[in-house]
């Protein structure tokens, strides 16, 4: 990752920064697109209340707590990244919004994701241990949300995290499985840091803002 492509991400992602018209995107119809519900994992700025959800997220279909497993860690600039663990990743987004969408609904994904949690489920969702250390993988909390525009919405939202298919790129885009309620589980689009990035502060409690 280079000096300039990091401050371009704190840069998009500034509280202080005046908010531009999303140009991109729409309010959701009031109809459901034949394409597909694009499902999505969020636990930084992208989440209620904080600075990108109204200008990334309008036209939101629901909105619902959700839990992953992983780890999460805050940048010098105050933005989380979350690691996961390779196992639980069931697919890697690529440049064709559509066929993502489709790769997440699929029976097999749907049931790829819930055993992965097979019989783990309550531990993952146990708080942390004072106990833990920064390698144990543990709850992250965030928010599962649908959209019905996702050749759009995606791409929009790629940008914002820079993530480039087949490119370098400062997110890679993954389908992991989120639980959504107590014994709800569904693959759902998150972006994560590389698991060789240099992280820094880990919140030990799986939220942010901590």
């Amino acid at each position: 990752m280079t000096e300039s492509a990091t401050n371009r991400r704190e840069q998009s992602m500034n509280p202080n920064e005046p908010s531009k018209g999303n140009t991109c995107l729409r309010a959701a119809r009031p109809h459901r697109q034949a394409a597909g519900i694009l499902r999505l994992f969020v636990y930084g700025t992208l989440k209620r209340g904080c600075w990108n959800h109204d200008r990334f997220c309008r036209g939101v279909l629901s909105v619902e707590e959700a839990v992953v497993r992983g780890r999460l860690y805050e940048m010098p600039s105050g933005i989380p990244v979350l690691q996961v663990p390779e196992e639980d990743i069931l697919a890697h987004g690529t440049a064709d919004p559509l066929a993502d969408v489709a790769t997440c609904l699929r029976a097999d994904t749907h049931r790829q994701a819930q055993a992965r949690f097979a019989g783990d489920l309550a531990s993952i969702l146990e708080p942390v241990p004072e106990s833990a250390t920064a390698g144990d993988w543990a709850p992250v909390y965030g928010e599962f949300l649908t959209f019905d525009d996702p050749e759009t919405r995606l791409p929009a939202i790629d940008r914002l995290e820079g993530f480039h298919p087949g490119g370098r790129s400062l997110y890679r885009r993954v389908l992991v499985p989120v639980c959504i309620r107590q014994d709800v589980v569904l693959g759902a689009w998150a972006y994560a840091g590389e698991s060789e990035q240099r992280f820094r502060r880990l919140l030990q409690a799986g939220k942010w803002p901590s």
